[in-house]
């Protein structure tokens, strides 16, 4: 009776996951990966199935998405030391050697003789170079290529303020390479040091360094004092100080703006009244913004990334790989939103690569970012042993705050026969609730494939109108392992519900089997329950074959199973059964 409504209403949920596992083990890796987008974009806080995605993304040569889904889930659960592992080996391969190095460091540190290795692998170069080039320097002070290298193995060191050391050195020896400055800038600890070293690259010097720094100043005009910052810094830049003498024009500080005149080649300024268009207006950006966005990211620089290519988007609108390349460095930087504005305005794009690859990113991402998510599933079924035909669904619509999802709901708990008489006379009894279930609830986020939910609401009779509360929650854990073509899942639920004369129900669904082809997987069931107050109807184990098959949201399942009841005091039918359950589940989130 219930036992039908408890697997079927809470729990018992294929979804499009089920698609990317059958996918997978028929090795069609493109609908693998279309089906583990769309189950992470409905379970968004599941680090394992952006794991998952990840390992598929890696056999179609995908590295670099890879890479990213491991970032993910890296994130979700930062405890998963061999998906740490996994990352840095991918951040090494990708050209990102500073953030292998960090992790492989930290990993290291907690006792992972293979992260240990792998640190010192990377570590041993960078260590060697650095003292030649430190030893060289010792010989020849005033040499510039051993400033630059020396300068360039301490950044991806995390060395900073060495490498900010040798960048400024490198820079006087040769104040032409204005590019250096940008380097010192990135690296430099001080925030007043790094803003007087863009300062002076973004006035004079070669366009595209000038340029480039200004990407990277606030969105405001320098304050004096930063002016006066960056001549301390850089006081030969004669662009630089005629600015400052201006400025000082303008703010009616004539004395000031003399003696900055009076140390330029030039000596004579523009009248007091002449416009001057570096004080209203910021250069147009440049597409060599592009090379310093791919320098930024090669170095793991993503703040700074993300400034170059909104200048070279803002040089070329049309150019959209630059405007999926921004999307993509928003979603590194965590700024979701951001990066969603961006992959909608890449689906836009002429290129059909471009296009597919903005839409998918879309839509993985969307369902995470919106702060209302509707979800919406089915399930009706057939069992043999109640000759009776059931239907379970549900929509939600939950608001996405931070640590916390409230939601609402309505449910729908029916069959076809209706009360039936039991074995021995004892009245008519229900097989499902026949109500319709009106509720507000609140739940944790998932948290390594576990949620805490619970709701309370009212119970709509369909038969007749009559309500009353329902309270109901619980823990709810799935879990899923794939090995090739074997799998085993578990679905595993503690659940309370005021009605059932306020009982709580623990029960447990597994599955171990075989995927064929074209998402026809057979298994081997073995179901169990208990509940707290001992109801004949909460205490059984059942165990069959079942096969299953369908497409992405939707999903096909035939189940023959043997039950047993477990306690048979006060149980009006025979201790054992047999039922034939076939299902059709459908789910979609929105």
């Amino acid at each position: 009776m219930l036992l039908i409504f408890l697997f079927a209403a809470v729990g018992f949920a294929q979804t499009p996951l089920d698609d990317a596992y059958q996918a997978l083990r028929a090795k069609d890796y493109d609908r693998a990966v279309a089906g583990f987008r769309d189950a992470s974009a409905a379970a968004p806080d599941r680090a394992d199935i952006r794991k998952d995605l990840g390992y598929t993304l890696l056999k179609i040569g995908d590295a670099v998405a890879a890479r990213d889904q491991f970032a993910e889930a890296l994130r979700l659960d930062p405890d998963d030391q061999h998906l740490a592992l996994e990352y840095a080996f991918l951040c090494y391969e990708t050209k990102e050697p500073t953030e292998a190095r960090r992790i492989f460091a930290r990993l290291g540190k907690q006792g992972s003789q293979t992260a240990a290795e792998a640190f010192e692998n990377v570590d041993r170069p960078l260590r060697d170079g650095i003292a030649r080039w430190q030893q060289a320097l010792t010989q020849e002070p005033g040499n510039f290529s051993a400033h630059e290298e020396l300068a360039k193995l301490a950044e991806q060191r995390d060395e900073r303020a060495l490498a900010a050391e040798h960048y400024e050195l490198a820079w006087r020896l040769r104040p032409a390479r204005r590019d250096l400055l940008l380097d010192l800038a990135r690296v430099v600890a001080d925030p007043d040091r790094a803003m007087a070293a863009l300062l002076a690259a973004s006035r004079g010097g070669e366009p595209r360094v000038a340029e480039s720094a200004r990407v990277l100043l606030p969105d405001r005009y320098p304050y004096v004092y930063e002016f006066e910052r960056a001549l301390d810094f850089d006081p030969t830049n004669d662009e630089l100080r005629r600015e400052l003498a201006y400025l000082h024009l303008e703010m009616g500080n004539r004395p000031a703006a003399e003696q900055h005149f009076s140390v330029l080649p030039e000596r004579a300024p523009a009248p007091p009244d002449t416009p001057q268009p570096e004080l209203l207006d910021r250069p147009t950006p440049s597409p060599d913004a592009r090379f310093m966005a791919e320098r930024s990211l090669e170095k793991g620089y993503m703040q700074d990334a993300a400034r170059y290519l909104r200048s070279a988007y803002e040089s070329d609108p049309s150019d959209y790989g630059v405007v999926l390349k921004l999307a993509q460095t928003y979603n590194l930087l965590k700024n979701d939103r951001e990066a969603l504005r961006w992959f909608e305005l890449a689906r836009k794009s002429p290129d059909t690569f471009t296009a597919k690859e903005a839409t998918e990113a879309f839509r993985n991402l969307a369902p995470g970012v919106r702060r209302l998510r509707t979800t919406v599933w089915a399930f009706p079924m057939i069992s043999t042993r109640w000759r009776d035909t059931f239907a379970y669904a549900q929509a939600k619509t939950e608001l996405r705050l931070p640590g916390i999802r409230p939601y609402l709901s309505l449910r729908f708990i029916g069959d076809v026969r209706g009360p039936i008489r039991s074995l021995v006379g004892s009245g008519p009894q229900y097989l499902s609730e026949r109500s319709v279930i009106i509720a507000a609830g609140m739940a944790l986020p998932t948290w390594k494939g576990a949620t805490v939910w619970f709701e309370a609401g009212r119970a709509v009779s369909y038969q007749g109108g009559a309500t009353q509360s329902d309270l109901r929650g619980g823990l709810s854990f799935a879990k899923a392992v794939n090995r090739r073509r074997l799998f085993a899942e578990t679905t595993d639920d503690a659940l309370f519900v005021s009605r059932f004369n306020r009982d709580t129900i623990v029960y447990s669904q597994n599955r171990v089997g075989w995927t064929l082809s074209d998402g026809l997987q057979v298994y081997w069931n073995v179901n169990g329950t208990a509940d707290l107050k001992r109801e004949y109807w909460a205490n059984t184990a059942e165990t069959g074959p079942g096969v299953r098959w369908g497409y992405a949201a939707v999903q096909f399942s035939v189940n023959f199973l043997r039950g047993v009841y477990l306690l048979n005091a006060g149980n009006p039918y025979r201790p054992n059964y047999n039922d034939i359950r076939i299902g059709v589940w459908y789910a979609f989130t929105r």
